[in-house]
C-alpha cells in the first residue's frame, strides 16, 4: 500500500497558502488605501496653504502683488522632509513671488475657481502639485491670478508605511489566531476517522460486523462502503470456510477408501489381484472426478464476481460442449441430437462459467440418465436465451429438486453431488433460472434461461 501524505498536513497547507494569498492580498489593498488616506490628508492641507496664499494676493494702485502668509508655510513644515516648491503669477502671466521656473506637469490656465491636485515634477523630484485661481477684476485687464504649490512624497509615503504597518500588525494578529483556530478544528474535524481508524485496529481480525461508529454525514459514505466491504468480506468468508469443511469431509471419505484398497491390494494374492487393482482404479477415477469439480465449483464461486459478463453466442457455445461430451457416451449405444436455433442466441455470459454449466449438465445426464437418447436445444423465448438437455432416464422425483441443486446432496446414492449445485451458482450468476420438467414422451428436461445482451438481438424460438 503506497503511503500517501497526511490529510491533517494537506489541509492545513491548503489552508495556510490559502491565508498567505489572503494576507499577501489584504496587505496591498492595506497599501493602496493608506496611499489614498495620505494623499487625500496632505493635499487637504495642501489646498488650504494654497488658498490661503491666494487670500494673500492683493491690488495696490492698480498693480497686482501678493503677500503670503507666514502660517501657510509654517503649516507646511509640518512635514520636515519634503521641500516646497511654489509660484504666484497675475492674469497676465507675471511671477509675482516665488520660483520662476517652476513649471510642474500641465497645470494649464485656470477658468474656474475649484482648487485643482495634480502629480508633478520639478528637478527630478515627484510632488503633489495643488493649483488654485483667484479672479481679479479691479485692474485694466481683469483676468485669473494663479498660485502653483508643490510639495515632495516623503511624507505622505512615511504615512503610508506607518499605515500599513499598524494594519498589517493587526492584520498578521488575527491570522495568527485563526490559523491557530484552524489547527484545532481540522483536528476536530478529522478526530471522526481517528475514531473509525481505531475502530478497525481494536477489533478482533475474525469480527466482521458492521462498524457501529458515530460519523457526521461527511464521511457517512466512508463507512457505509467500509460495512458494504466487510458484509462482501464476510460472505465471501463465509463461503470458503464452507466450501473447505465440505471439501475436507467430502475428500476424507474416498481417500480412506482408496488406502484400504491399496492396502487390501498389498496383501491379497493373485486370484484377488485383479479384483483389488481395479477398484483402486475405480476409486482413483472417483477421486479425480471429486477433486476436478470441487476445484471447477471454487472457480465458479470465484467467477461470479470478478469478470464481467459478455455478449456471447448460446447456441455455438452449447454446440462445442455437446461435441467435447460426445466420447462419453460411446461406453453404450446413446443416439445424441442437437437442436440449433434459426439464428445466434447471444446472451450475457461468462464463457468458461456457462462451459462448465453446460457440460456438468451433459455429463450428468449420460451418466445417470440417459439410457439410449440424450438431446440438447438451443433457442430464445421471449428476453431470454434457452437451453434444453433431455434424456430418456427416469429423471429426478419433484420432491429432489430443491434438494439436488445443494452441494454434494446425491439424488443417485452415486457421483459427487456437485453437478447440478455448480450448474446452480453459474445459473444464479448470470440472473438466469434452473428448472426441471417433469418426465413426459419426450423424457426428463433440465431448462436453463439466461437474459439476453442488451446490445444483441436474439432470434425468435419455440418453447422447448
Amino acid at each position: 500500500m503506497t503511503k500517501g501524505p497526511s490529510l491533517y498536513w494537506r489541509t492545513i497547507g491548503v489552508i495556510t497558502v490559502v491565508m498567505s494569498l489572503a494576507a499577501a492580498a489584504l496587505g496591498a489593498a492595506a497599501w493602496y488605501y493608506a496611499r489614498l488616506a495620505a494623499d487625500d490628508a496632505y493635499d487637504r492641507l495642501l489646498i488650504g496653504a494654497a488658498l490661503q496664499i491666494a487670500e494673500g494676493i492683493y491690488i495696490h494702485e492698480g498693480v497686482v502683488g501678493v503677500d503670503p502668509p507666514i502660517a501657510t508655510f509654517e503649516t507646511l513644515a509640518l512635514a520636515p522632509n519634503d521641500r516646497i516648491f511654489y509660484k504666484v503669477t497675475d492674469p497676465g502671466g507675471r511671477v509675482l513671488t516665488g520660483y520662476d521656473d517652476f513649471e510642474p506637469a500641465a497645470p494649464g490656465k485656470l477658468t474656474k475657481t475649484e482648487p485643482i491636485v495634480i502629480d508633478g515634477e520639478h528637478l527630478g523630484l515627484g510632488l503633489r502639485v495643488a493649483v488654485v485661481g483667484r479672479y481679479i477684476a479691479d485692474i485694466a485687464s481683469p483676468g485669473w491670478a494663479q498660485v502653483v504649490l508643490g510639495q515632495t512624497r516623503e511624507a505622505r509615503l512615511e504615512l503610508a508605511r506607518d499605515l500599513t504597518a499598524k494594519a498589517l500588525i493587526l492584520l498578521l494578529a488575527m491570522m495568527a489566531l485563526a490559523f491557530v483556530g484552524v489547527l484545532f478544528a481540522v483536528r476536530y474535524a478529522l478526530a471522526p476517522l481517528a475514531r473509525i481508524e481505531l475502530a478497525l485496529r481494536s477489533r478482533d481480525p475474525k469480527d466482521l460486523n458492521p462498524l457501529r461508529v458515530e460519523t457526521p454525514q461527511e464521511i457517512e459514505a466512508l463507512v457505509s462502503s467500509i460495512n458494504h466491504f466487510m458484509s462482501r468480506l464476510a460472505g465471501r468468508t463465509a463461503v470458503m470456510q464452507r466450501f473447505i469443511a465440505d471439501a475436507t469431509h467430502q475428500i476424507r471419505t474416498p481417500l480412506t477408501a482408496l488406502a484400504s484398497q491399496v492396502e487390501m491390494l498389498a496383501t491379497a494374492d493373485d486370484r484377488l489381484h485383479d479384483q483389488h487393482l481395479a477398484r483402486v482404479r475405480e476409486r482413483t477415477s472417483e477421486l479425480g472426478r471429486l477433486t476436478n469439480q470441487l476445484l471447477n465449483h471454487a472457480m465458479v464461486i470465484h467467477r461470479a464476481e470478478v469478470v464481467r459478463l459478455e455478449p456471447l453466442d448460446l447456441g455455438a457455445l452449447a454446440r462445442q460442449v455437446l461435441v467435447n461430451a460426445i466420447p462419453l457416451s460411446l461406453e453404450r449405444d446413446v443416439a445424441v441430437a442437437f437442436e440449433d436455433p434459426p439464428g445466434p442466441v447471444y446472451v450475457a455470459g461468462d464463457e468458461v462459467s456457462l462451459r462448465e454449466a453446460l457440460s456438468n449438465l451433459v455429463h450428468n445426464a449420460l451418466k445417470y440418465g440417459a439410457q439410449t437418447r440424450l438431446e440438447m436445444r438451443v433457442c430464445a423465448e421471449g428476453t431470454c436465451g434457452v437451453v434444453c438437455v433431455i434424456d430418456d432416464g427416469p429423471g429426478i422425483p419433484v420432491s429432489e429438486w430443491q434438494r439436488v441443486t445443494q452441494p454434494f446432496h446425491r439424488q443417485s446414492g452415486t457421483g459427487s453431488g456437485l453437478g447440478l449445485a455448480i450448474v446452480s451458482d453459474v445459473v444464479r450468476a448470470h440472473g438466469g433460472e434452473l428448472e426441471f420438467r417433469e418426465r413426459s414422451h419426450d423424457g426428463f428436461a433440465v431448462i436453463i434461461r439466461l437474459p439476453y445482451a442488451r446490445t444483441s438481438v436474439s432470434a425468435p424460438g419455440a418453447r422447448p
